[in-house]
């Protein structure tokens, strides 16, 4: 599982092997400076202090100087190269991985709370990022161990014998701890994605929090998900920190035994002085790369925990997706056809056998009670899902065979959840591939035709002004105003009017009624609408319930059959008159 992982990670980095090889050199001739000062010991005891060379003395102060001049120039080039490569491989993973996002298909989103999917985007890709001064630790120290390890053997050849050989002693409950860290790494990341998602709604919903008085409830539910990540993150700091003390102690037998068994050498005349220490030297700064290693590979566990979960959604596959060469269309010349259309959502049948032609030009209302599937079947025109049986086609061409491209070029949608993002008035309405190139007059053309050119104009800073995230410095009416104006630039021969004026007063619905019936001119639209007041005048209503159509005319034509539309429409009358 860890080699896929790691052969994964790495074809990240193989557009920069370059880098990567010019820092690898860099590190091999760091590990021989470090090898060289444990080396250098032997000269200085034997030659300097015990047969007082004083051109030895000259020697060794300036070759130390040179050694770590040397030393310190090639660190800093393979830090930066190694530094340069691993931000640049964070950079393109955080960069797929939101491109990934933008090409799954809608039943993804809806099946994964928004929080978690923020946290694989940011908390997963910084412990990942978090791994990279200790990857390169985990390159780099290897290198200097030999380096040490090959002049211990040339100095005390069965002293380092004995500690490479008492080695796999100390890995063996490191590896078990390991383990343990793993598995705790993999539950942090969980917690940290609920707590993101507790977060998100948190804010998301403060009024409805305010409202309903229920900050305590909101407070509490958010110190039960920290809690929990809390006793987690300590498992894990316990399985962390528990291997440090342990290989301290493993290591103080090894080094007691070096201590007594080379100081009987040296007592004995069997090894000089200047040997024994270099090779003490050596073991001691060895003891620093251990350690590193140790540590990067704790760092590492919990950085490919969240790799893991990184790379289980850039595996995930859309469930719509576009056909290899799909076709381009421009306009819609005949119209847009169901034939036995039926959606399932989790084996539950939304819609049911609908088959519907909507000619071009023409304006199809479709009504119902609530969960009938209305906002389904117009979702499946520009493939928001797709259809589990049937087809639909427009101009005799089935969806699937077009570019989503083109499919949703053709299509326009309004709705009453109006997005509006953190950005100008101006590139709200230019909301659409090429915005950049798209003239200022265009879209005051496209405002004025909306009812909202008067109101832009008393704002602020005009067009250039910013309209705050989910455009909260505006009305309802403003902000609907303004999606239409973003229709009507888009200009798409399909229009989706989805309970576009449903939450307006009556002055901001008069104001967006009269924009609407200005955008859905020469389209072929499709209403949406709870109050039927709104669609008297459509050139057909359809009459949706539980998923399949049960009536099909117009206004006059419906209320005279008295069946399930005559209903409704009773109904909201009679709502009305009361009301009054």
């Amino acid at each position: 599982m860890h080699i896929k992982l790691f052969k994964r990670i790495f074809t990240y980095f193989s557009p920069y092997k370059v880098r990567i090889f010019i820092a690898i050199a860099g590190m091999i001739i760091v590990a021989l400076s470090d090898a060289a000062l444990a080396y250098i010991v032997k000269p200085v005891l034997n030659d300097v202090f015990i047969k007082t060379d004083l051109k030895m003395l000259a020697i060794v102060p300036v070759a130390l100087v040179l050694l770590y001049l040397f030393k310190g120039i090639f660190r800093y080039i393979q830090a930066y190269l190694m530094g340069y490569v691993g931000q640049r491989v964070i950079m393109d993973i955080r960069n797929r991985m939101y491109e990934h996002y933008q090409r799954l298909s809608l039943d993804y989103f809806a099946a994964n709370q928004t929080g978690a999917m923020m946290s694989r985007i940011t908390n997963d890709i910084i412990s990942m990022q978090n791994a990279l001064p200790v990857a390169v630790d985990l390159v780099r120290q290897p290198f200097t161990l030999v380096g040490l390890i090959a002049v211990a053997f040339y100095q005390e050849w069965r002293l380092t014998l004995f500690a490479v050989l008492a080695m796999p002693l100390m890995i063996i409950p490191f590896a078990v701890f390991m383990k343990k860290f793993r598995k705790y790494s993999k539950r942090e990341q969980e917690k940290i994605g609920n707590m993101s998602s507790v977060l998100q709604e948190s804010i998301s919903g403060i009024k409805v929090t305010r409202a309903f008085g229920m900050e305590e409830h909101e407070i509490n539910r958010f110190n039960k998900e920290n809690m929990d990540y809390f006793k987690v993150r300590i498992k894990t700091i316990m399985a962390e920190e528990f291997t440090s003390p342990l290989n301290e102690f493993f290591g103080s037998i090894g080094i007691a035994f070096v201590v007594w068994y080379g100081g009987y050498q040296v007592l004995t005349g069997e090894s000089s002085p200047g040997s024994f220490f270099s090779f003490l030297a050596a073991c001691a700064l060895m003891y620093n790369p251990i350690k590193k290693l140790n540590s990067a590979n704790a760092t590492i566990q919990g950085s490919l925990t969240a790799a893991e979960r990184v790379f289980q959604i850039l595996d995930t596959e859309p469930s719509v997706r576009e056909k290899e060469g799909a076709l381009s269309v421009d306009n819609v010349k005949d119209g847009i056809e169901f034939k036995d259309v039926s959606f399932k959502y989790h084996q539950d049948m939304i819609l049911n056998q609908i088959n519907l032609k909507v000619r071009s030009g023409q304006v199809a209302a479709i009504v119902g009670e609530s969960g009938g599937g209305k906002s389904t079947l117009v979702s499946l025109i520009p493939r928001f899902y797709d259809v589990s049986d049937g087809s639909i086609s427009i101009d005799g061409v089935d969806l699937r065979d077009l570019t989503f491209k083109s499919l949703r070029g053709l299509t326009a949608i309004v709705s009453q959840e109006t997005f509006l993002f953190n950005d100008t008035i101006r590139n709200n309405i230019a909301y659409m591939p090429g915005r950049e190139s798209i003239p200022l007059d265009a879209v005051i053309a496209a405002a004025k035709a909306a009812n909202a050119h008067d109101f832009i104009m008393a704002m602020p800073e005009g067009y250039h002004t910013i309209v705050g995230e989910r455009g909260i410095k505006l009305s309802g009416g403003q902000k609907q105003r303004l999606s239409i104006a973003r229709a009507l630039l888009k200009d798409s021969p399909i229009l989706i009017l989805d309970e576009a004026t449903s939450s307006l007063d009556s002055e901001s619905e008069y104001l967006v009624q009269e924009a609407l019936n200005r955008l859905m001119k020469g389209r072929t639209t499709f209403v949406i609408a709870h109050r039927l007041s709104t669609v008297q005048h459509a050139d057909r209503i359809i009459v949706l319930s539980k998923g399949r159509i049960v009536e099909d005319g117009r206004h006059d034509e419906l209320l005279k059959v008295g069946g399930e539309y005559a209903k409704l429409y009773g109904r909201q009358f009679a709502d009305t008159s009361t009301n009054r």
